[in-house]
């Protein structure tokens, strides 16, 4: 796990980019009140960054074409993307928000 930011660093359902780790791996946080999601900031259909767009009711909205991904699975959930972004594990420690690149879930 990595320190990213401090968990009062993001606004609740508003994207935030960051670059995690050794490798620079792009990745998207989402406050959901005191949970917090991370994704690759990548869409898998475009592969523009997904924190350009807008966090809905269903995930996080891509700008560029529209597709939509679930924050908790990363899986689209409207075309044109057909296949889901990876999905990192997040820990709060003390306040502070810390991510796990090196293994993904979706």
């Amino acid at each position: 796990m990595i320190r990213v930011c401090s968990l009062t660093d993001l606004d609740d359902r508003k994207p935030a980019a960051f670059e995690v780790g050794d490798e620079h791996t792009p990745v998207l946080l989402v406050r959901d009140g005191d949970r917090v999601h991370a994704l690759r900031d990548l869409c898998s259909h475009a592969e523009v960054s997904l924190s350009e767009g807008e966090v809905t009711r269903r995930g996080v909205e891509c700008w560029l074409h529209g597709s939509c991904f679930d924050l908790s699975t990363g899986r689209p959930s409207s075309p044109p993307a057909t296949e889901p972004v990876d999905v990192f594990a997040v820990e709060l420690r003390g306040g502070d928000v810390y991510v796990d690149v090196t293994t993904t879930t979706n």
